[in-house]
């Protein structure tokens, strides 16, 4: 077999491994897709008479402020799936299997290559059972095209893949679990301090910067406007440049620490 087929079957191996640790220690995932879950029942149904006058509808519309946070709460279900990525590469460092399959004849990279795949596909399916729950209370996407609604889908999956790469190094630098599972709460966070849960233009000055030069506010406007036919402008651009740049950094910071760490 040439070298390119056995970095892919040992890629699918491991893809198989983290795969199955999903199914076997389902309550990390699941505790962590509750979140988003949750913010969007709340949000709609105690907050979204409310909050449908600060979004420019005028007056109580339920409906105007679920079409407004759902691309939000896509977006914030990403950030919370990867914490368990970073919990689960930083058991693999400080349980020893690490250390055994580095004995072992396999392609290394396709240790974090099988984290990555696995994170992204968690990340898609949690995104797909969040979309079912917007939809069952009224999420609609009546003005978005089949290109739109396809780049929406590249937008998703690019950010999963960036985030993921990112939570790869938060658990390679992290001592144990715990510390993982901290160190990647701003990914939860973020979301929380950006357009998610209400337009920036209606946030105090000062806080304004914290909001627009992150990476999520770009992304959840052009998700926001992919899904609902509205302008995007620039953000498009800003959002495709910070998913590359995360990749990016994410990819040479976990490889470096993994190919460095004697653990």
């Amino acid at each position: 077999m040439s070298s390119r087929s056995l970095a892919l079957r040992d890629a699918s191996t491991m893809l198989r491994r983290n795969l199955l640790h999903a199914r076997r220690y389902p309550s990390l995932t699941l505790n962590l897709l509750l979140t988003p879950i949750v913010l969007l029942l709340l949000f709609v149904y105690i907050f979204g008479d409310a909050m449908s006058s600060v979004i420019g509808s005028g007056g109580p519309d339920r409906s105007a402020y679920i079409a407004y946070v759902v691309p939000g709460l896509l977006l914030m279900t990403i950030g919370s799936t990867v914490v368990g990525t970073a919990v689960s590469v930083s058991n693999d460092m400080t349980e020893g299997i690490i250390a055994r399959f580095r004995t072992m004849a396999i392609h290394r990279p396709s240790v974090l290559v099988g984290h990555v795949v696995g994170s992204v596909l968690q990340s898609v399916l949690s995104v797909v059972l969040v979309g079912v729950v917007a939809v069952a209370i009224g999420f609609r996407s009546t003005d978005a095209t089949a290109l739109e609604w396809l780049a929406a889908f590249g937008l998703l999956v690019l950010f999963a893949t960036a985030l993921t790469w990112i939570a790869v190094g938060m658990g390679l630098v992290s001592p144990n679990a715990e510390a993982a599972s901290n160190n990647a709460m701003p990914l939860i966070l973020l979301p929380l301090l950006s357009s998610a849960f209400t337009p920036v233009d209606s946030m105090p000055g000062w806080f304004r910067p914290i909001a627009e030069y992150q990476p999520f506010t770009p992304a959840i406007e052009t998700l926001r406007g992919l899904l609902l036919g509205s302008e995007i402008g620039g953000d498009g651009w800003l959002a495709l440049a910070w998913c590359v740049g995360l990749a990016v950094l994410g990819y040479f910071w976990s490889a470096a620490k993994f190919d460095g760490d004697p653990r």
